[in-house]
């Protein structure tokens, strides 16, 4: 997956990097070319291949989460009423390529500190509508920036829609367990990691954002450079 470079992302993304007297905000808007390179396509040859699936095979879904916290499993048996070996139906499915893409994604954005190549499908949603994601984002954002972010909010979204035209787009959702979640450090407030796929642009804008404690943000190693800094210049 090849990084777009936007600068109006980048001042975006400024805007999204600040501490309020309750938590840590760090969001990240980047967009991505689905057009496979060298690389990507050997990648590509071996995820089908490891899965012993066909690249044309459909993955079942996990429904979207209705509330934060709850893990994609939790939410399928809510969802559905399973219990047992009781089989019932997921609210989508997904090609074995875009699942590609949003696994490629994830490793593209936070490499080299994680790798998402064991990502299942069930990690994964699709997102009723634009409205829907866009309720959920304001409605998080707002409530930890308060004014900062209704001043923000109209470039934000202006910005994705100029990169991706949001009205054309499926959108995923990305919602791993514990213990594969990139965000779920102690202090970790809240998160949301939401894809805008754009078939025919074969682009993909991923949107990243989590709000964290500063003392769990301090206490996990945001600043021990710093500090380690300073303990240098004492020795020397």
């Amino acid at each position: 997956m090849k990084l777009l470079e936007s600068t109006r992302f980048e001042a975006i993304n400024n805007a999204l990097s600040v501490t309020t007297g309750d938590s840590k905000i760090i969001g990240r808007i980047e967009s991505y070319s689905c057009k496979m390179a060298g690389t990507d396509k050997q990648l590509y040859k071996r995820f089908n291949s490891e899965q012993g699936v066909s690249p044309h095979d459909i993955q079942a879904l996990s429904p979207p989460q209705t509330s934060l916290g709850t893990s994609p499993a939790q939410s399928y048996l809510r969802n559905n009423s399973v219990s047992g070996d009781e089989e019932g139906p997921l609210c989508d499915t997904i090609s074995r390529k875009t699942l590609f893409y949003l696994i490629a994604t994830l490793n593209s954005a936070f490499y080299p500190d994680y790798d998402f190549s064991d990502a299942k499908s069930h990690e994964f949603s699709k997102e009723p509508s634009i409205q829907w994601v866009m309720n959920a984002v304001d409605s998080n954002l707002s409530a930890t920036l308060g004014d900062h972010y209704r001043t923000m909010r109209g470039a934000l979204w202006a910005t994705i829609e100029d990169e991706i035209f949001m009205n054309e787009c499926d959108i995923y959702s990305y919602n791993p367990d514990l213990a594969s979640d990139p965000f779920g450090e102690d202090g970790c407030l809240w998160s949301f990691n939401y894809f805008f796929y754009n078939k025919k642009l074969k682009r993909i804008v991923f949107f990243t954002c989590r709000a964290i404690n500063p003392l769990y943000a301090f206490d996990s190693g945001i600043g021990s450079d710093f500090a380690m800094d300073e303990d240098d210049e004492d020795t020397y």
